[in-house]
């Protein structure tokens, strides 16, 4: 709060001089005095902050641009002061605001959970807090409801999206005896459940306090400004001292620190990453950590979810395994005119892939869908059914896939098999291709909480060598944290089970808007569910760091060499100061390149 106040009293007090002294030529104390009381009352705590820094060996940019305010007092150079004022805390302010995220994010998952439960008494459903429910409760979940503890289903059938756990993108039956779990999305049926664990001990609880520990043990990363700021400032010190030393003329070393105030490097890199967002912003990519942008090209490690990252994340029929002489046409044109009047997610794959085969709508009559039992029904008058395996044991089928699957029988006998992946983008496999010899990445990794036999599948098909299956939530967690100690890691992934992952990796970018909470923990949300924006963004920052780069050196160059000539008292600290303002602007030109169009963000091979 103290840095965003002085901030906004730095801007308000720069207009009000500038205004004072070329609008309404008051060049005395009004235009002077209120920058004097702001520059001495302002700089302060931030003085004390940079002063405990230096003593715990933290010599950065900002330790002399502190420097610098101290010089303009005494130099009478308010103005620049209040410059030097606002770009610290300025920075201060957005360091401040990144802390704040963790937060942030834990709200998102407070927020998506429900604050009550539906518990059955006497006088019918009444409203409990959570805090109220006891383990051998009996709760009632109502149709599209948030489920709000672990339990058992004791009444009642119906459907529920568990995949911000397992990362599977199928809905699960839920039937009398089944398991159910905190953070479940229910279908469309109510569901009567005995509590087996309370709130605080439930499995979303767990991934609340593994999103915690996350945002605690991340790395502090050292910025791009900081790394340079170290050397350059240890040289404008020993030449400012040198100075003075030999000379013994304290206006040669105010002078040197005048031409050496580091306003390239605090200038250039913030207008170079705010033209980097701005281009970003425009191809559908915010950008939510600005400093994520000097990271993203230099991550090694690629981790990756599979469910809505490297697959569309939804189930897609990808074989028909027939009776002898039966036609996969004369199958697709009875199940998917069945199909018709199911909302379940394999009938709409059913109904997409008749589509595309061309496929037209028999005479259905006598549809009956019964929960966890399939569906049934007439077609031009021949009996169908399309159900699970376990509901044809008394029929000849041949052995199990590894996908999700459905049995169609005809007059009670078998008739084929549905088969049902979620697919691979069509371009995950150009992508993974393309990471080690345009982005330097030596290590791909497949991290999934889905099974061994669909991860190891799609792994194969995109091209990726290293594969891990079935891991929590916590178990994505601790691998990603490894990975990140041996190298600089960005994990991409899209649902409530990949936040903690991203928290932890050196960069973490979400797919899509499918939840608030990666949103949230991400360090940028691509809106657009394409792989080739995320090649986008590599090349946006990998730009952006480049000039940034060259701007900030180019104009610690120069400044370098007016040190020496100041040092030499060739070089008064008024035009020292004129001279600083030149190269400012030249920096600042230069950084401004980030923003225009550039055909090195381009995607490179990725279709």
């Amino acid at each position: 709060m103290q840095e965003r106040v002085i901030a906004a009293l730095s801007v308000s007090l720069i207009a009000w001089n500038l205004l004072a002294r070329y609008v309404f030529d008051l060049a005395g104390p009004a235009a002077e005095w209120p920058l004097t009381f702001l520059l001495i009352a302002g700089s302060a705590p931030l003085l004390w902050k940079l002063l405990r820094s230096a003593l715990q060996g933290d010599f950065g940019s900002d330790l002399l641009a502190g420097i610098s305010i101290l010089v303009s007092l005494v130099l009478g150079q308010n103005l620049a002061g209040v410059v030097i004022l606002l770009m610290l805390s300025g920075g201060a302010a957005l360091e401040d605001y990144a802390m704040r995220r963790a937060s942030t994010v834990l709200g998102a998952l407070a927020k998506r959970m429900p604050h009550h439960a539906h518990r059955r008494s006497a006088h019918g459903l009444e409203d409990i807090p959570l805090e109220s429910v006891r383990v051998g409760d009996h709760l009632t979940v109502l149709p599209h409801e948030t489920c709000p503890v672990d339990g058992e289903v004791i009444d009642g059938q119906s459907r529920m999206d568990e995949s911000f756990l397992t990362g599977e993108p199928f809905q699960i039956s839920k039937t009398p005896g089944s398991e159910v779990i905190s953070g479940a999305l229910n279908g469309d049926a109510v569901l009567v459940i005995e509590v087996k664990r309370i709130p605080a001990d439930s499995r979303y609880a767990k991934i609340v306090q593994v999103m915690q520990q996350a945002e605690l043990s991340r790395p502090k990363m050292r910025r791009v400004a900081d790394r340079l700021g170290a050397w350059y400032t240890l040289v404008a010190l020993l030449c400012a001292g040198a100075a003075w030393a030999v000379s013994h003329d304290p206006t040669r070393f105010l002078a040197v620190l005048v031409v050496a105030t580091p306003c390239p490097l605090l200038l250039a890199i913030p207008v170079a990453i705010l033209g980097a967002i701005s281009v970003a912003a425009a191809r559908g990519i915010i950008v939510k950590d600005p400093s994520m942008l000097e990271r993203i090209s230099t991550c090694r490690t690629m981790i990756f979810d599979k469910t809505g990252t490297l697959t569309y994340g939804r189930p897609a029929l990808t074989e028909i395994l027939c009776a002898e002489g039966v036609s996969p046409c004369e199958v697709l044109e009875a199940a998917a005119s069945l199909e018709q009047y199911s909302k379940h997610p394999l009938a709409a794959a059913v109904r997409e892939y008749a589509f595309h085969e061309g496929i037209i709508y028999a005479y259905v009559s006598g549809v009956q869908e019964k929960p966890g039992t399939g569906l049934s029904g007439y077609v031009n008058g021949v009996y169908m059914q399309v159900t699970g395996r376990k509901h044809a044991e008394d029929v000849p089928l041949p052995p199990s896939g590894t996908g999700l699957e459905s049995i169609v029988l005809k007059d009670g006998r078998f008739l084929a098999v549905l088969r049902f992946r979620d697919v691979p983008r069509k371009e995950s496999r150009s992508f993974i291709g393309h990471l080690a010899p345009n982005h330097g990445v030596n290590r791909i990794m497949l991290l999934s909480g889905d099974r061994e036999a669909e991860v190891r599948y799609l792994a194969d098909l995109v091209g990726i060598g290293e594969a891990l299956f079935s891991r929590s939530p916590e178990e994505k967690l601790a691998i990603v944290r490894e990975e990140s100690r041996k190298a600089r890691t960005l994990f991409l992934g899209d649902g409530i089970n990949d936040a903690p992952a991203m928290q932890a990796a050196t960069v973490g970018i979400a797919l899509g808007l499918n939840s608030d909470v990666t949103a949230e923990a991400s360090d940028a949300v691509i809106f657009e569910s394409s792989l080739e924006k995320v090649d986008e963004l590599i090349h946006i920052g990998r730009r952006m760091k480049r000039i940034a780069i060259e701007s900030a050196c180019g104009g610690m160059g120069v400044s370098i060499a007016l040190m020496g000539i100041a040092a030499a008292g060739l070089l008064t600290p008024v035009l020292g100061a004129v001279a600083q303002e030149v190269i400012d602007i030249a920096a600042i030109l230069n950084a401004l390149r980030v923003a225009f169009p550039s055909d090195d963000l381009k995607s490179d091979g990725v279709s």
